[in-house]
């Protein structure tokens, strides 16, 4: 069993331990189950009891946390951060087998380095490229001419279309399609003698994944209908997430779950989609923007922006919206009394000689 002291670990994270350092830890958990031999994290306060009830042997907290009196912590900042990287000590990354399985289909033509591992039932397609160190699990689709970098894995029925392009140390989670055809149609009204019709207008342009992306499951990325549909470096995009031909996803941006983002939009770096969120198609989300959930962005988004709502306003006013809007029927109410009253006062006014 993997095993390390608890000043071993804050070594790791350059915290610093307040109590006892030598403390065998075996594994993390939560702080509700936590027992003496596993280390937790408090990150945030509305668990305050759970922490100070916890059986955990060591709680990873912040710097200036006030803690329990007895109680043995690992201080460091951030500290969710700090757990991240010491779950990545008992949790480490999978490591390839290097081998090609006999019941894996891989074209004659195709490049599968020696280092990379690719499942039975996968299919690499002619021309594609599989890089060092990559693991490719069963029945994963890479089409013709496709590149997939090093250390990337990609998980069960990842399809990558023809000619589309994963950088290093990319993850794509199950059912993850990139490449597929984006939603582009012509009205034709003659439809060649046969009436009316949409005409598709084929999706001739690719995906470009670059390096350090992760896509969740079941997501889908189309191809441009001309030249590149974008996923910039390091970029964290969730489950059931649409994203369509020609958008430009910018560096270190995260879209969370069900958001959607349409045809040509671009977003600047370290812009944030929350969950539902969806944003329409040819307009500029500017840097370090953030979207809140369930909104509806027709417009640009100036760098730093804030918005919320449908359609989707500066968060400050979206509250101050809302909580005038939850107060609507008795606001009706108060302004037929008023109206009243003031029916009233004319009545009277009108009495006087």
């Amino acid at each position: 069993m993997t095993s390390f002291t608890l000043a071993e670990l804050a070594a790791r994270v350059g915290g610093e331990v307040q109590g006892d350092g030598a403390l065998r830890i075996e594994g993390v958990a939560p702080l509700e189950d936590a027992g003496p031999a596993q280390l937790s994290f408090f990150a945030n306060r509305k668990y305050r009891k759970a922490f100070e009830a916890s059986r955990a042997g060591a709680v990873i907290v912040e710097p200036d946390e006030d803690v329990p009196p007895g109680r043995t912590v690992l201080r460091a900042a951030p500290a969710y951060l700090a757990f991240a990287k010491i779950s990545t000590a008992f949790h480490p990354p999978r490591e390839p087998l290097p081998e090609v399985a006999p019941e894996a289909v891989v074209h004659p033509s195709a490049k599968v380095h020696p280092s990379a591992q690719v499942m039975p039932l996968a299919t690499v397609g002619a021309r594609a490229e599989v890089g060092p160190r990559t693991i490719v699990f069963p029945g994963v689709q890479l089409g013709e001419d496709v590149r997939i970098g090093a250390d990337c894995i990609l998980y069960a029925n990842v399809a990558v279309r023809e000619r589309c392009l994963v950088g290093d140390r990319v993850i794509l989670q199950p059912g993850c399609v990139i490449g597929s055809d984006g939603f582009g149609f012509a009205l034709d009204l003659q439809g060649e003698g046969r009436g009316p019709r949409h005409y598709k207008v084929p999706q001739a342009g690719i995906v470009v994944v670059e390096d350090d992306v992760e896509i969740g499951a079941n997501s889908c990325v189309d191809r441009a209908t001309l030249g590149v549909t974008r996923i910039g470096r390091g970029a964290k995009i969730d489950n059931l997430v649409q994203i369509a031909h020609n958008v430009e996803v910018g560096p270190l941006s995260i879209i969370a779950s069900q958001a959607g983002i349409a045809g040509s939009a671009k977003l600047g770096m370290g812009v944030v989609v929350w969950g539902q969120a969806g944003v329409v198609g040819h307009i500029t989300v500017g840097d370090r923007a953030t979207i809140a959930a369930q909104a509806g962005v027709g417009g640009d988004i100036e760098a730093g922006g804030r918005v919320a709502g449908s359609p989707a306003t500066p968060d400050v006013q979206w509250a101050r919206n809302s909580a005038a809007f939850n107060r609507l029927t008795e606001m009706r109410r108060e302004l037929r009394e008023l109206r009243a009253a003031v029916a009233r006062l004319e009545a009277e006014q009108e009495k006087k000689p």
